[in-house]
């Protein structure tokens, strides 16, 4: 290969890696990934990566230490959240590609199975028309070798396609209008302690989050289960993805209380919640920090705290501590022993703010999953709402401010049949 050559085919290089370059500052710049800085970084990594070795893919470890910031001790098998964010940031490439990248040139891809990036010119669109004089004298033979009947019901055909068309963007178009009509119109109003109490939470461009707790289990669910230990287990094989029934009732107490609200919420499990999500969203967190690790990564509770227990019949269980106990209030809060059927229990109910702070955060969490129903319920209840509005002194959404409160929780069965408010702190 002559000097010549290898300077044109060097240059060319150069120019294919600005082009993807430029893809590359698209696609960081486009509505797909705006808010989420964590999947930039990702993208902007990865991709200088592909480019600098081509045909290497990074491995989970460096993306973890090097983008995320984890320490040196991270274990892809004990934290999936690389294979998290990568799932993501694939969705939010499809996404953008079929949107507003619609008619980029090229395209960025990640596959699954890998961490590596590629880079794929778009193919072009082949030609479907053709010059208007050969189509015209197309069309005349074709109209004079077809017999009348054939073209007439070719016509009545077309027609009818036509016709179903346009009844189908019809009924499309008026048919969610008149629902949406005879929703506003038939639904009853929430009733005024629940539209007070949820009311900063149906803000924002994003419905509430809600995250339930999904404690990490090892064993089989076929053979026994028990709670992850990381002395006694090692490596083992964690499962993340079981909760309690409380969690289960509470998430449906929630989707109803905001469908009155008219409003809807997401739900996710706590393992796969990401600081992205604590910036960007109204939070409603379902369960104890001891088994919703992800309150750990947002503010918190002040005056009230769950701690495990060491010692004798109580050994694992969780109490509520008074950090700040005012008169006649208890310092701890405990359910029954575990070696005992479970008859109360106590629960915490928390407003704060979060890590931005037009967004809210809502704390609900028992020292066991019938507590964490029990919380729920009872913001989710008219009766209740009212009893705790009153405690505070708020009339209106706009006079509710952060504060923390303990519920004590009467049980029967395994049921939460009644609840009491025992410690009430304004923030």
């Amino acid at each position: 290969m002559g000097y010549l050559d290898v300077t044109m085919r060097a240059s060319a290089l150069v120019t294919e890696k600005t082009e993807y370059l430029n893809q590359i500052e698209r696609l960081l710049q486009s509505r797909s990934l705006h808010g989420s800085e964590s999947l930039r970084n990702l993208l902007r990594y990865l991709a200088n990566h592909s480019l600098e070795h081509p045909g290497v893919a990074p491995k989970e470890y460096q993306i973890a230490t090097e983008v995320f910031g984890r320490n040196e001790d991270f274990d892809p098998h004990l934290d999936s959240m690389v294979r998290v964010q990568a799932g993501r940031l694939r969705t939010k490439l499809a996404e953008y590609y079929s949107s507003e990248g619609a008619g980029d040139h090229i395209l960025v891809e990640m596959p699954k199975g890998t961490y590596a990036v590629t880079f794929a010119e778009r193919p072009l669109a082949v030609p479907t028309s053709f010059p208007v004089s050969q189509t015209h004298e197309a069309a005349k033979e074709t109209k004079s070798t077809l017999p009348f009947s054939f073209r007439w019901i070719a016509a009545l055909v077309v027609c009818s396609i036509a016709l179903a068309t346009f009844l189908a963007v019809g009924i499309d178009r008026i048919l969610p209008h008149r629902a949406s009509e005879a929703r506003s119109t038939t639904a009853a109003p929430a009733p005024a302690a629940i539209s007070t109490f949820w009311n900063g939470f149906l803000a924002g461009r994003e419905q509430p989050l809600v995250i339930f707790s999904n404690a990490p289990f090892v064993g089989r669910p076929d053979s026994g289960m028990r709670y992850y230990d990381a002395g006694r287990d090692g490596k083992a094989r964690i499962l993340d993805h079981y909760t309690g029934v409380g969690e289960v009732l509470a998430v449906h107490a929630l989707d109803d209380a905001f469908r009155q609200l008219q409003q809807q919420i997401r739900v996710k499990r706590g393992s796969l919640f990401t600081l992205d999500d604590a910036k960007n969203n109204n939070l409603i967190f379902i369960g104890s920090p001891s088994e919703n690790l992800s309150l750990l990564d947002i503010p918190t509770t002040k005056e009230f705290a769950f701690v495990k227990l060491h010692c004798c019949s109580r050994d694992g269980n969780v109490e509520i501590v008074n950090v700040h106990p005012a008169p006649g209030e208890s310092e701890k809060y405990q359910a029954s022993p575990s070696n005992e059927d479970l008859t109360e229990d106590y629960a915490l109910i928390a407003f704060v703010k979060g890590l931005e702070p037009t967004y809210s955060v809502m704390i609900l969490a028992g020292t066991t999953t019938i507590g964490t129903q029990a919380a729920v319920e009872y913001v989710c209840k008219q009766s209740s709402l009212e009893e705790l509005l009153g405690r505070m002194g708020v009339s209106s959404a706009k006079e509710l401010n952060p504060f923390e409160a303990v519920i004590r929780v009467k049980v029967a069965r395994g049921v939460p049949v009644g609840t009491e408010l025992v410690a009430l702190h304004k923030r």
